[in-house]
């Protein structure tokens, strides 16, 4: 621990990210990231953007992508915010919307990052406890909070929650902003973009890394009425103003008009995220239904840390969180259809292997 360390940097708990190995010999289904390359329209953006123009600053206020994002949702322009991924979003929301004299909520077994940005800023938070069966206690957060905070669907579940349900959370909390973190929604989850018009304390964050192909670009977007953009743009303006390159906003623009391509990469992760439920079911696995591009899983009969190293070993990675209630579980990408075809097959064996001992 260095002397030149503010309390604050000697406090926290950095949130820590999936392994990334510098190397091709893993099968790497332990971020969440697309197997599949970004629509060919924006490797043709990219390449038409990086010119002689990025000698000058990009748009600040990236008009024409929040210009793209608002029509694509029935939106107009100032109830868009544009960042450097959805966890810059995120961060700058948390800064934006809550007090420290206040409680936040957010469930105990959901994205890492929340506790992460809740200390770093300050604020104090209460954990709502998941059910048996990993669904949101949505009595709990019609309560009195500080403001709200659920992924929508779960990380690292899988589970989403039903838009009636974040109506009454929305309700019940008017004074208050809710963040619904949207991340995994366009993998079978309905999003509540339809409702920013009737809950002005409704913020919806979603990102472009998982559904459109574009984890290395870091571009995440916040939709919300024009106060709640107003106050994103504060915390911005007052930490970088310059967010988004002009390769990534060219890039962005290009995803987002590819609807179908979008909707051709997003049919085929969730038909190959269907086929390996059924699979994993089939080896005796516990399956949590999914509407993202993971898989919640575990085996009754063997150690989950023990599973993952051993699927390591073999050349598979995946996530592993060694937390209560869930340290026998592991959270496995959809990657493939041959990848997750050559998954399937190592893992049998190992399970196979393991359970014969």
């Amino acid at each position: 621990m260095s002397k030149y360390w503010s309390e604050i940097t000697k406090n926290i708990e950095p949130y820590v990210c999936g392994e990334q190995p510098k190397d091709k010999k893993y099968i790497k289904l332990n971020t969440n990231e697309n197997p599949y390359p970004p629509s060919p329209k924006v490797i043709e953006a990219i390449k038409m953007a990086a010119n002689e123009d990025l000698r000058l600053y990009p748009d600040p206020n990236c008009d024409e992508l929040r210009d793209t994002i608002a029509e694509y949702y029935d939106l107009n322009r100032d109830q868009v915010f544009i960042g450097n991924g959805s966890d810059e979003v995120l961060a700058f929301s948390f800064l934006a919307f809550f007090n420290t004299n206040e409680k936040i909520i957010f469930p105990d077994i959901s994205y890492s990052f929340y506790p992460v940005y809740a200390k770093l800023y300050k604020l104090d938070y209460k954990l709502s406890s998941l059910k048996e069966d990993f669904s949101i206690n949505v009595e709990d957060f019609l309560g009195e909070n500080g403001g709200v905070v659920i992924p929508n669907p779960n990380a690292p579940t899988a589970k989403a929650i039903d838009s009636d349900d974040i109506k009454k959370i929305l309700q019940h909390n008017s004074d208050k902003v809710v963040i619904i973190d949207e991340a995994y929604v366009d993998f079978g989850c309905e999003s509540v973009v339809k409702l920013i018009k009737e809950y002005p304390n409704l913020l919806v964050i979603q990102t472009l890394s998982k559904s459109r192909c574009l984890a290395g670009i870091r571009v995440g977007f916040a939709l919300g009425q024009e106060e709640l953009i107003d106050g994103l743009n504060r915390i911005k303006n007052s930490m970088n103003s310059y967010t988004i390159d002009r390769v990534a906003a060219k890039a962005a623009v290009a995803a987002i008009k590819d609807e179908e391509y979008f909707k051709e990469c997003v049919s085929k992760i969730i038909n190959t995220r269907e086929l390996v439920s059924e699979k994993l079911k089939s080896f005796g696995f516990e399956v949590i239904p999914s509407k993202a591009n993971f898989i919640f899983t575990c085996h009754p009969d063997i150690d989950g840390e023990k599973l993952f190293a051993t699927l390591r070993e073999n050349g598979l990675l995946v996530r592993y969180f060694n937390k209560p209630r869930i340290n026998n579980y592991l959270r496995i990408t959809i990657g493939s259809e041959d990848e997750m075809n050559v998954f399937l097959e190592k893992l049998h064996k190992i399970v196979e292997n393991i359970l014969q001992k």
